[in-house]
């Protein structure tokens, strides 16, 4: 049944794109066509239209976290746990000082995608304006359904908004299904869209069930998302309120014990080592657990079956954040007696590590704080051998040495003399979480990653949010026990002491749990607003919002934790890596400003254009507030 619905919500999500606004057309084009009878008014008359319409909504989350050069790379890059790995080119985003403008490439693999986040998240906006503008245009068999369905669309537009005004700040505020090109759009203040936003999630947090498909909004994430929406706003009580209807709500629950199938790859290097990787944080983890009904962890995520062709997206993510490990290039990867090639990702091998592995190319590059510094616990489940791989897990693989002695030897960095063994340790020598990472990929005989299921939000991101909420208001003690929560399932010993307790110690816990999850620059920037608005200081440093994009605590994190940007550190390409405090918010694209020509669109600070910005808007026009 689940798997026709998703089927009938595909066929009608063909149609639905005819009928959005800022559309190109002719005057032929509107004239009647007999043989055609689709329409608005036809489409929406009924339910199965609306979660129509929802289904774009949903399919437009997918492609966050899908594909080569997946949108979510860019808010990992932005932030302290990654940085782009791909050196064999000038584009990717690692100068960002020059790269990153509003006139610049934005929106291309090979760079970075920070215009898709502006495109693709007033294109979800505009999918949840149809709904919501249609409500009443529809016939419904009772008010729970219609109310379930607004909500629904409400979470979809709130979703986009939140993640907007910590990505970009002050942004142009729609809230209506618009039905011709508006040219005359304004800024309106972030804290002004927050608000709004906020007394949606309040209204779909009643309506919305839990009793419902994978993939569909629930209302676990909309109360999710409104603590999400409540940290922003600085109301930490309402943040704590709404995470404690989920935590406490008894519909989800972490799991704890194991679930599900057993992780079994289907390459064989590790079972030839006679490695079972058999935990709950393998399990919660693997592709076949993430959507059962015994997965009580997950409040929403994105769908993605090998079985549906016409829908399937491959999450790519063993090619996107895996080392470039397999190149068979003589001097990347050599051994210690100076040999090369080391290893061969060609499937055709006697030590196959690629079907276990995958072929990465390194594009996102964790850092040493994420791969190495934060795991403070060698019992962590997260960070156990074979669950995390390091690059001294795999062996020198390559054919061509089979008569070397160090053929099937673990990889080493450096020889006797303290030589290093390979000429790039920026995209081929970095730790990845396996356990997370991996995917089968029955179509690819060098995987990548298949068309599977992704998290967008699980109940451990829950307590992380509540934990901080505590530490804003001075509650250590519940915020230190939210984190231990989510430590201790991991295997590792509890915090105890509170004076070392801070909103680092919850940042490292967030980076352990959610990559690849978490949207990290979107956090780190919420909390960058709040330590400006609130006075609050960190490690002795107070900021305001007088100088918020010359001072905050965004870039002082990036620059506390990671040894990249502004350091000197040069990629192969020339490139060299580096990062200024206005990167907190990005660049609003010179295309969409320039097209507004009614309207003014304003400009961030510390990027060309500023100096034309207005006032923005303090309040949403009523035709808008709907």
């Amino acid at each position: 049944m689940k798997s026709n619905n998703i089927k009938r919500s595909i066929r009608i999500l063909i149609l639905i794109p005819l009928t959005f606004w800022m559309v190109s057309c002719t005057d032929e084009w509107l004239e009647p066509n007999p043989l055609s009878i689709f329409t608005p008014e036809n489409a929406f008359i009924d339910s199965r239209g609306m979660y129509g319409a929802l289904t774009a909504c949903e399919r437009n989350i997918r492609y966050e976290f899908y594909g080569d050069g997946a949108p979510m790379i860019t808010e990992l890059l932005f932030s302290e746990v990654c940085v782009e790995g791909t050196t064999d080119k000038p584009g990717p985003a690692m100068n960002l000082n020059i790269q990153i403008t509003p006139s610049s490439q934005l929106n291309n693999v090979d760079y970075n995608r920070i215009g898709w986040f502006w495109l693709e998240y007033y294109n979800g906006i505009k999918y949840s304006n149809v709904v919501i503008s249609r409500i009443d245009n529809t016939k419904w068999t009772s008010e729970t359904e219609r109310n379930a369905v607004l909500g629904s669309a409400y979470f979809h537009r709130a979703y986009r908004y939140y993640r907007l005004t910590q990505q970009f700040g002050d942004v142009p505020f729609i809230g209506k299904e618009i039905t011709e090109p508006k040219l005359d759009l304004a800024t309106t203040k972030r804290e002004v869209i927050l608000e709004k936003i906020k007394k949606d999630m309040e209204y779909a947090s009643t309506w919305c069930l839990d009793n419902v498909d994978r993939g569909r909004v629930t209302k676990g994430a909309c109360q999710h998302l409104l603590s999400k929406i409540c940290l922003a706003l600085g109301d930490f009580d309402g943040a704590i309120a709404a995470a404690n209807s989920v935590i406490d709500g008894g519909v989800y629950s972490l799991m704890k014990t194991n679930f599900g199938s057993v992780p079994k790859e289907e390459g064989d290097y590790l079972a030839k080592l006679g490695i079972v990787r058999d935990d709950v944080v393998s399990r919660l983890h693997w592709w076949a657990n993430k959507a059962i009904a015994a997965n009580k962890e997950v409040l929403f995520m994105v769908l993605s079956k090998e079985d549906l062709i016409e829908s399937r997206l491959d999450l790519q993510i063993m090619r996107q954040a895996v080392p470039f490990w397999g190149v068979s290039n003589a001097n990347f990867l050599r051994t210690p007696d100076g040999k090369g090639p080391g290893t061969s990702d060609l499937a055709a091998q006697d030590i196959k590590l690629v079907e276990t592995f995958g072929r990465g190319i390194g594009r996102a590059r964790g850092t040493n704080y994420s791969t190495r510094k934060i795991w403070d616990d060698p019992n962590d489940l997260r960070h156990k051998r074979y669950n995390w791989m390091n690059m001294e897990d795999l062996v020198y693989n390559h054919p061509n040495l089979k008569t070397n002695p160090y053929y099937n030897k673990p990889l080493q960095l450096k020889d006797a003399t303290g030589k290093v063994l390979t000429t790039d340790t920026i995209r081929n020598w970095f730790g990845w979480p396996h356990y997370k990472l991996y995917n089968p990929d029955p179509r690819r005989i060098q995987p990548q990653g298949g068309s599977y299921d992704w998290y967008v939000y699980r109940l451990a991101e829950t307590y992380l949010q509540r934990a901080e909420a505590y530490w804003w208001k001075g509650d250590i003690s519940n915020a230190m026990a939210d984190v231990n929560t989510i430590r201790t399932r991991a295997g590792c010993a509890p915090y105890t002491d509170v004076s070392k307790f801070d909103i680092g110690t919850i940042l490292d816990e967030r980076a352990r749990e959610l990559f690849w999850e978490e949207p990290r620059k979107t956090e780190l920037s919420r909390i960058a607003f709040l330590f400006a608005k609130t006075g609050k200081s960190y490690k002795g440093t107070s900021y305001t919002t007088a100088d918020f994009g010359t001072k905050n605590f965004y870039f002082d994190r990036i620059m506390e934790k990671t040894d990249w940007y502004n350091k000197g550190v040069k990629a192969n390409n020339g490139q060299q890596y580096t990062m200024s405090a206005y990167h907190v918010l990005w660049p609003i694209p010179q295309a969409s400003i320039q097209s507004n020509t009614q309207g003014i669109i304003n400009q961030n600070f510390g990027y060309s254009g500023y100096e034309n910005n207005v006032p923005p808007l303090t309040v949403i026009p009523i035709e808008d507030d709907i």
